[in-house]
């Protein structure tokens, strides 16, 4: 494992048209590889943001197969990439309900990791609301696993709100947050919070969004970034579809862990 690698973060402006989304996605992670990205992370919802809160419930797959599963590996492995796969929906317990899943292969097409989003969003001011539990079933799992860019910890979205998250996962190189953050909580809040992830962990953060005004008429923040451990945006794209590629560097982690090891100072 060398001490360098390229990331990649993929943004998207999905539709209700799965087909397109899954080309425009193909297109992306193409375009990433091309830039020598090892591994690459798609938004939240990459395939299918619709205006009915139903559409994705129709969609979801069974563990194991179906066509967003197919998708993700046959990616992963014609790219020969490490693919974090955003989020797709998957079986819930309950029939009128999703799990939001993560699903991340290797650059063999292998399944590596699957994180189901723990924290579901809701929020209400005026007209705007939502209310991810009336959909979803949240997950109950902390995710990290081992990769060619060092050991990666999964989340989604909502989840970036809770730090308690990412301390259970342990020290991790790299956090990934695919999202669809609103227009409205990512213009406050998105940057603050990814910074501050990158802080707290003294890890590398690549966040991959959904980014602009989909046809359903919602509004996603975008702003896919990658942050560097000591809080540093270093590669960022504001709007619309898109590849945000960025050099990690495991020495400059070690580095800053030992010159500030608050790792090692905690108490709580």
């Amino acid at each position: 494992m060398t001490k360098t690698s390229r990331i990649a973060a993929v943004q998207m402006v999905s539709s209700a048209d799965i087909v397109q989304n899954l080309h425009d996605a193909d297109h992306l992670v193409a375009e990433a590889a091309a830039r020598g990205a090892q591994l690459v992370a798609l938004p939240e919802y990459f395939p299918l943001i619709s205006g009915d809160d139903m559409a994705k419930v129709r969609a979801r797959e069974q563990e194991g197969g179906g066509p967003l599963q197919d998708f993700l590996r046959e990616t992963a492995l014609r790219h020969k990439v490490w693919l974090v796969g955003g989020s797709i929906p998957m079986e819930a317990s309950v029939p009128h309900k999703v799990r939001n899943s993560c699903l991340v292969f290797n650059d063999a097409g292998e399944r590596v990791a699957r994180y189901d989003k723990i924290h579901l969003f809701g929020f209400q001011r005026g007209t705007e609301r939502y209310n991810e539990s009336q959909t979803i079933e949240h997950g109950d799992t902390v995710v990290a696993f081992d990769s060619p860019v060092g050991r990666v910890g999964l989340s989604i979205c909502y989840d970036l709100r809770f730090p308690e998250l990412y301390r259970a996962m342990g020290p991790v190189d790299l956090i990934v947050v695919p999202a669809a953050f609103t227009h409205t909580t990512g213009q406050a809040h998105w940057e603050l919070l990814l910074r501050a992830r990158a802080v707290e962990n003294l890890c590398y953060v690549l966040a991959a969004a959904q980014g602009g005004t989909h046809p359903s008429g919602r509004m996603t923040w975008g702003d896919s970034m990658v942050v560097d451990p000591w809080g540093d945006v270093i590669a960022r794209l504001a709007k619309e579809p898109g590849v945000v590629t960025a050099d990690m560097d495991r020495a400059r982690i070690a580095e800053l862990r030992a010159s500030l090891p608050a790792l090692q100072h905690r108490v709580l």
